[in-house]
């Protein structure tokens, strides 16, 4: 029988796939067209019972009929390599990438040398757009290590590694929200995660852009020094539809809307990722608390950092 991988975006067709060969043996053959060690390879709309299979079950007692699509995540060993152990972040100010700052007002957003930055970005950077914004979305800006995912713990794929509820979250707000991912990394990694972690080409949801460290800025504080920093006001240079009324920034790094603190929220670290998957619920708390603000008409006039507090009130409120 003839069968289809999907992966990366394309089409690898498998021809004269016997029935009797091994799901161990069936990756093989998918690594001949792909180059995706068997090992990283995680087969998606395959059944078995209801039950997990394993690599040493038959292709004959699967529900896989001919002609079958099978949708493939996994990553080459060049790249994979880079994903899951990448180089400690650089920047021209040499900010290492778990800093943070303490939980205060910095009044620096509106000094006129920063937004001379930001207008030199909105000028000359270009954003790597997916898919292009939608009338009446509000947008939400993420970042990704230990916002999404775990980047410092091992595995064997990345997916592993995936902060739990991510696709339930960005399923569930898609809807009233344009989604932009944001990282203070490169954008061929930033893209290769996005593969990785079966987000660049999902049926629930869209990608709207994606930004890299390029588009961040430097910051002076006078009590930690120089910060890089992720300022929203480019979004916003280019895509005027957007603002600080209906914009929401998740980080797990505050300084990171140091810019825009009342655009920020800062979420709890994902990390450890092997010991704290069965436990971690954030992103299916914090779906509950975008959409319980979309009858907010203006963002800046709630206090994100109390977001918690605001489903427990909205809860009590429906009880």
């Amino acid at each position: 029988m003839n069968l289809v991988i999907k992966w990366n975006g394309k089409e690898y067709l498998l021809e004269d796939i016997s029935e009797q060969i091994t799901v161990l043996r069936l990756k093989e053959i998918i690594y001949e067209k792909t180059k995706v060690n068997p090992i990283h390879q995680k087969l998606l709309g395959i059944n078995f019972k209801g039950k997990p299979f394993t690599d040493d079950t038959k292709l004959c007692l699967l529900s896989v009929k001919p002609g079958m699509k099978i949708m493939m995540m996994g990553t080459q060993e060049d790249i994979l390599s880079t994903i899951i152990s990448p180089p400690i972040e650089v920047t021209e100010t040499n900010v290492i990438d778990d800093f943070d700052i303490e939980e205060e007002e910095v009044l620096i957003q509106n000094r006129a040398e920063y937004l001379a930055k930001i207008q030199k970005r909105v000028d000359s950077y270009k954003v790597y757009e997916v898919n292009p914004p939608r009338p009446g979305k509000r947008l939400l800006v993420l970042d990704i290590d230990y916002t999404i995912f775990d980047h410092r713990s091992s595995a064997e794929n990345g997916f592993q590694l995936m902060r739990p509820y991510l696709h339930e979250f960005l399923a569930a707000v898609y809807p009233w929200y344009d989604i932009v991912i944001w990282s203070a990394t490169g954008m061929k990694w930033i893209k290769a995660k996005m593969e990785e972690l079966g987000m660049m080409n999902n049926d629930n949801y869209k990608l709207m852009f994606f930004m890299d460290s390029g588009a961040m800025i430097t910051i002076h504080t006078e009590k930690y020094g120089l910060i890089e920093t992720k300022p929203l006001g480019v979004i916003w240079g280019m895509y005027p539809q957007y603002s600080c009324k209906n914009t929401i920034m998740f980080d797990d790094l505050r300084r990171n809307f140091l810019m825009n603190p009342s655009s920020g929220l800062k979420i709890r670290p994902f990390q450890n990722a092997h010991q704290n998957r069965s436990t971690d619920c954030e992103l299916l708390h914090l779906s509950n608390y975008l959409l319980q603000i979309l009858d907010v008409d203006d963002f800046t006039t709630l206090r994100h950092s109390r977001w918690e507090r605001y489903i427990c009130f909205f809860f009590f409120i429906v009880l």
